[in-house]
């Protein structure tokens, strides 16, 4: 075999074997394969597209081409992936809540990518985290607390890490198949038994059209499954914000206040507990839906998911008292400011994009790689579609670390607003199901 043999093939919209995947996805991982032809094969997938058995070799072949975890634990080995949006700290309650449900949930994080928020940067906004964990350690954690969050080690798929690089200057990022691939090799990679994965749609999500995300859920699902691992998936709304705040910080205190409220009906709790449900089923460590939903709401009411974070946060170096005391605890920007309703009517349209970009400017994501993140910065107690407000009313809190970019932020919050004189109707939350 040969990389241009390989490349001539798909191009020419013939089949490759599982035995031509995975010679690919090792010469990508050892530099036998140039950036050429690495750019070469991104266009062939992206142009002809990719059978599921195709998807599913080069899943596999990307996930054997580094590190692979095992695990030899009591119960099952979960984890959720979400395709990215804004407000979306999920991942905060939904690890400690499935902790204290039974299973094991090993999470390998990012970091914010464009105009939505990353895990791992919404976790070192606490003072003193550290999420760059040996495999040693992260293994321990996930032993004794049942979860731990940490960024990827350094050879975990590292065929992907290299194809996304090409992917990324080649124009071939939006490719369903490739983003599969991308996807579960590095989730498969962390030995996981059971995934639930939720695909966002909408304004502030990737994928704006429904066709286009019922299409990535199809694919994600289709191929997870074909690679051994029981799989799930949501399709959950993104034309605003899931929590009522954006931004590192202020995420972490919307997850603190949901941990330690008691209360389990907001947006955020609300798909936590669906997602958690879901995947306590697929894994099948419980057999009923709303059983398992009764299980995971009883973890968040009681306390005992915030307790467990709360461990979890302590072992990686943050405050030990970080559950009692998280509000003195999170960095606070020095300027916060009201934005208010510049007319009446009823909040009608949110541009998720352009405010997920404002947030970015104002330091709470990366323009570029290399761009430091303010942990501070973001917007709080964002206004929600349906909401009636009068002219001054506040439609969110805005965190700056100077005027002059609160200024600017300002402005550019007000141009994503569209209000009416009618109520919209409702959005749901969890649009469908895709097994």
């Amino acid at each position: 075999m040969d990389a241009r043999s390989i490349i001539q093939r798909l191009r020419d919209k013939e089949r490759l074997t599982r035995s031509e995947l995975r010679w690919f996805a090792d010469g990508l991982a050892s530099g036998a394969v140039s950036d050429a032809q690495a750019g070469a094969f991104a266009m062939a997938a992206c142009l002809n597209g990719m059978s599921e058995s195709e998807r599913v070799g080069l899943t596999l072949a990307m996930r054997d081409s580094g590190d692979r975890m095992e695990w030899d634990l009591p119960a099952p080995v979960v984890d959720k992936h979400s395709t990215g949006g804004l407000g979306d700290a999920v991942s905060l309650l939904l690890a400690p809540a499935l902790a204290v449900c039974g299973v094991y949930v090993p999470m390998i994080s990012g970091r914010g990518l464009g105009h939505t928020g990353g895990t791992l940067d919404k976790l070192e906004a606490i003072p003193g985290v550290n999420v760059d964990l040996t495999e040693t350690r992260f293994r321990d954690l996930v032993q004794r607390l049942g979860c731990a969050i940490v960024s990827a080690s350094g050879n975990l798929a590292p065929a992907d890490k290299r194809l996304y690089a090409v992917r990324d200057v080649t124009s071939t990022v939006e490719s369903i198949d490739l983003i599969t691939a991308s996807i579960l090799s590095k989730k498969l990679a962390a030995g996981l038994e059971g995934l639930v994965l939720d695909v966002k749609v909408g304004s502030g999500a990737f994928m704006q059209r429904s066709e286009d995300a019922l299409a990535l859920a199809k694919a994600l699902v289709s191929t997870a499954n074909g690679a051994g691992c029981k799989t799930n998936a949501l399709i959950t709304d993104m034309n605003q914000p899931l929590a009522d705040a954006v931004g590192n910080a202020v995420e972490v205190g919307a997850v603190m206040a949901a941990l330690t409220s008691g209360r389990t009906d907001g947006p955020l709790e609300e798909l936590s507990i669906a997602l958690c449900a879901e995947i306590l089923v697929t894994s099948g460590a419980e057999d009923d839906r709303d059983a398992a939903r009764v299980k995971v709401s009883n973890a968040l009411s009681s306390g005992a998911a915030a307790e467990r974070f709360g461990q979890m946060i302590a072992e990686i170096g943050g405050p030990s008292d970080f559950t009692e005391r998280w509000r003195n605890r999170l960095p606070e920007a020095p300027v916060i400011r009201e934005v208010k309703a510049p007319q009446a009517g009823y909040l009608c349209g949110i541009d998720g994009y352009a405010l997920g970009m404002a947030v970015v400017h104002l330091g709470g994501g990366r323009l570029r790689g290399s761009d430091l993140v303010d942990p501070s910065v973001g917007l709080s107690s964002v206004a929600r579609l349906g909401d009636k407000l009068e002219p001054g009313a506040p439609v969110c809190f805005l965190h700056a670390s100077d005027e002059a970019r609160a200024d600017a932020a300002e402005k550019a919050v007000l141009a994503t607003l569209s209000f009416s004189d009618k109520a919209p109707e409702p959005l749901p939350l969890i649009k469908r199901s895709v097994p």
